[in-house]
């Protein structure tokens, strides 16, 4: 789907697939579990808001929204951040305006208070930090990929498991305005991790800096000249088009469930913290569910159609929903999760391999923000308007219909038109070449008439003439395996090694 680009950064150096590689994939697995369980883990404080606030499910549904909405809307902003002042000082102040929002929501008077601070700010200090992760992951791993992927998208369930338990404890202990500003000071470790985020330096050009610095400086300032900050070229690529329309229709009822269950099982009359027990059940599911797909598709004949296997995830995770709106009982809502986190692990697992496999690493910074973007006004509209569907209504069920819908609709566009629309690449097998070796030709000849010198003057030299016009429209026939070794040792003059025999 699109192709598979060579996975190599703006500089040239290649993916190490390990190495300090494993440090980043570690600050990517933290920064994964903040961005998105967060939007989740606040809502076990929304009948605390709607009780100090006097609002209803769809004003509260707008906290996990906008904070959705800025990790994907601020995509673009961030793409050009991270080309222009690389991935690691973005992340630094990233961390810092997470924490600050949090802070500054405990002290909020009003609803509005907490769009601006717990939504804006943190939203937009988790989005810094989001995005250049996962470039960094990107550009530090290639063979591995699948699994890195999968490892780092392990860290939002984990952070479920723990946020959500977390914040009902906080919230008993010290209420709601206490829990957000402890938890504002556990979004610190963001900064932590964005010093993890060392950039890729080819060797041979930190030599050569060590020995010219002025001239790599000036070459340095040249190149980040012609870098585009933004490079909206992504566009010309179909799967990209297909896989940005998907994912928007997707992301509409993706997030519905895991924010709604919680309210879902308290009005069934079960307590507070049974109740925010489900959202604990999904996230360990959804731990052992993604790192498991990340090895699936990192499978041979499973990597290159990775595309489809994303389909039957979105699939899954849309017919669950679907089911699963029939649960009337704390059991049914327990089953619900567990095949929920399986489904929703492996969409997790695979969204950002399947743009990566598309794009390359070298447009990744410019596809991925644009791609949350476009996300971005789904997200926005998704949670607040089940809310609104579930005040007019008063019936869970239809909220979950609706998120499984959309969800089975975006699995449905994204294989058809991938199977329409996206021509399959050819696999090129070098079964036999034919090269002209003249450079053989010559050696012949070489050959040739040292050995008819020996042999005297009489009649030798045009022998030698008559042997080497034979040779000279001869074709060498070569399998790849000749191919590649002839390309793995060539001779000083770049020609294959030639013998008399070679010749004969």
């Amino acid at each position: 789907m699109g192709g598979v680009a060579v996975d190599v950064d703006a500089g040239g150096v290649k993916a190490p697939d390990g190495g300090w590689g494993w440090a980043v994939l570690a600050g990517c697995f933290v920064i994964t579990g903040f961005s998105y369980a967060f939007p989740k883990a606040v809502s076990v404080f929304f009948k605390e808001l709607i009780r100090e606030f006097e609002v209803g499910y769809s004003d509260t549904a707008w906290i996990s929204s906008i904070l959705l909405a800025m990790l994907y809307g601020t995509g673009p902003l961030c793409s050009v951040l991270v080309n222009r002042f690389g991935c690691r000082p973005v992340m630094m102040v990233g961390g810092l305006f997470a924490s600050l929002g949090m802070i500054l929501g405990s002290f909020a008077t009003s609803i509005i208070h907490i769009y601006l601070t717990t939504g804006v700010i943190t939203g937009l200090g988790l989005a810094l930090n989001f995005q250049p992760s996962l470039i960094m992951l990107n550009r530090y791993f290639s063979e591995k990929r699948p699994l890195a992927n999968g490892l780092s998208a392990a860290g939002s369930p984990v952070a479920l498991c723990c946020l959500s338990p977390l914040g009902q404890v906080l919230q008993y202990q010290y209420g709601w305005r206490g829990g957000f500003l402890i938890l504002g000071g556990i979004l610190l470790n963001c900064c932590v991790c964005g010093a993890l985020m060392k950039p890729l330096v080819d060797p041979k050009k930190a030599q050569i800096k060590e020995q010219d610095h002025s001239k790599d400086l000036s070459s340095e300032e040249k190149t980040k000249a012609k870098r585009k900050l933004l490079d909206f070229s992504v566009f010309k690529d179909c799967g990209f088009v297909i896989y940005t329309v998907a994912a928007s229709i997707m992301v509409l009822g993706l997030f519905v469930p895991p924010v709604f269950v919680v309210s879902y099982a308290k009005e069934l009359g079960n307590e507070d913290t049974k109740s925010a027990l489900l959202l604990t059940i999904l996230g360990f599911i959804d731990i052992f569910a993604r790192p498991t797909c990340g090895v699936i598709a990192g499978l041979k004949w499973v990597r290159p159609r990775c595309v489809y296997l994303f389909s039957f995830a979105m699939m899954f995770n849309g017919i669950t929903d679907l089911i699963g709106s029939q649960a009337n009982d704390y059991p049914s809502l327990v089953v619900f999760c567990i095949f929920f986190g399986i489904s929703y692990g492996m969409v997790g697992a695979l969204q950002f391999e399947v743009l990566m496999t598309i794009v390359g690493t070298e447009k990744f910074s410019s596809a991925i923000g644009l791609v949350l973007l476009m996300e971005a006004i789904a997200v926005l509209v998704g949670p607040p308007g089940a809310g609104r569907l579930l005040d007019a209504t008063k019936n869970y069920m239809s909220v979950f219909l609706l998120a499984g819908s959309e969800v089975v609709l975006s699995a449905v566009v994204l294989a058809t038109c991938n199977f329409l629309f996206i021509k399959k690449t050819p696999e090129v097998k070098v079964e036999s070449i034919t090269v002209t070796d003249d450079s053989n030709a010559k050696a012949c000849s070489r050959s040739a008439e040292e050995e008819d010198g020996e042999e005297g003057e009489d009649g030798v030299e045009e022998k030698s003439e008559e042997r080497v016009e034979e040779v000279r429209p001869k074709s060498v026939m070569v399998n790849s395996q000749e191919v590649e070794r002839f390309l793995k040792e060539p001779q000083p003059n770049g020609s294959m090694a030639a013998s008399p025999e070679t010749c004969l």
